[in-house]
């Protein structure tokens, strides 16, 4: 069953062309230049009930836009799109219960209040039986370990924590469909890994459907198992992460613990070489010649342990970015 259903989704935005000079200011206050930005362009997407989708793209690709779309926050051009039935941009009030936004650059709390009045305003505004409010909140608290905090004004937390108590507030209502928007964007390592943690603990007990957008490809690894990559507002592929990397990366990366006295000078035959640290040599391997090269190696090297493993994700998606913006990009 599709809980969310996208049938080709446009939205275009008209911007103003500022030109340079004081004449030219003067001109643009009479007659004004416009050039059309093609934010999302006819895409058409489905995702099942309970599936933790991951939806990246460079800067500018039309991540952010799709979410606001699909949130009903803006209109779209063209095309269709349901949510759990509903249809974003009517905003009615049974769809507004039934999802909710997260956008780690933006707040939802009170600046200068404790974050457990905003969770009571919230209660209002959802319609939260108090019993159901209380039982949420209590889940919720212990999950995220936020039960010093809450009575702290919002503006005394570390960015990990606000993090916390937006995703607290978010879900109090008890959402089906979470759009989470660069969560865990500026977090250290350690916020990083508790946020994680806590989405696919609440995900996995609740299945609800997530809809993912993050620049930290350990937030992809963690969470999701299907991919989902916009570029220039059209999506260019629909996968396992897995399927990534087997598309997108030619080479494997082959670490030789070498025998003690083994010269380490002599690989770059094999291979590139990435690092020499003795007795280590790490290469760069095409991966269609990395059967080949291994047998040279062995046969002709004393190696008491060898790892072949992939590229690091990011370098990965990085290459995937390059290759679906095309030249000039």
């Amino acid at each position: 069953m599709s809980v969310i259903e996208i049938e080709h989704l446009s939205k275009s935005y008209r911007v103003y062309q500022k030109q340079e000079g004081l004449w030219a200011s003067v001109r643009g206050l009479f007659r004004r230049e416009y050039r059309e930005v093609k934010a999302v362009r006819d895409i058409s997407l489905n995702v099942k009930k309970g599936e933790f989708v991951a939806f990246l793209g460079p800067n500018g690709a039309g991540k952010t836009t799709t979410l606001k779309l699909l949130s009903g926050v803006i209109y779209p051009s063209g095309g269709t799109a349901r949510v759990m039935g509903h249809v974003p941009w009517k905003r009615e009030i049974a769809y507004r219960r039934r999802f909710a936004l997260v956008m780690g650059q933006k707040n939802q709390l009170w600046w200068d209040l404790p974050a457990l009045e905003s969770f009571r305003l919230h209660q209002q505004i959802y319609r939260i039986e108090p019993a159901a409010y209380q039982a949420t909140l209590d889940e919720l608290t212990e999950l995220l370990d936020i039960g010093q905090l809450l009575r702290q004004p919002v503006r005394e937390l570390s960015l990990g924590e606000r993090m916390k108590m937006e995703l607290t507030a978010a879900l109090l209502h008890s959402p089906e469909v979470l759009f989470l928007d660069e969560p865990t964007i500026g977090l250290d390592v350690v916020a990083q890994h508790r946020i994680q943690q806590f989405l696919k603990t609440y995900q996995e007990q609740r299945q609800i459907t997530v809809l993912l957008t993050s620049h930290y490809m350990k937030d992809v690894a963690a969470l999701c198992r299907r991919v989902v990559i916009i570029a220039q507002g059209q999506i260019k592929y629909d996968g396992s992460l897995s399927g990534i990397v087997d598309q997108f990366s030619g080479q494997k990366l082959v670490t030789l613990q070498l025998a003690d006295g083994q010269p380490t000078g002599e690989f770059a035959r094999y291979g590139n070489v990435v690092s020499v640290e003795p007795p280590k040599v790490k290469l760069r391997i095409e991966r269609a010649q990395v059967a080949k090269a291994l047998a040279a190696i062995l046969a002709q090297h004393a190696v008491e342990d060898v790892i072949v493993e992939d590229p690091p994700l990011e370098e990965v998606i990085a290459a995937m970015f390059s290759q679906v913006q095309g030249p000039g990009t």
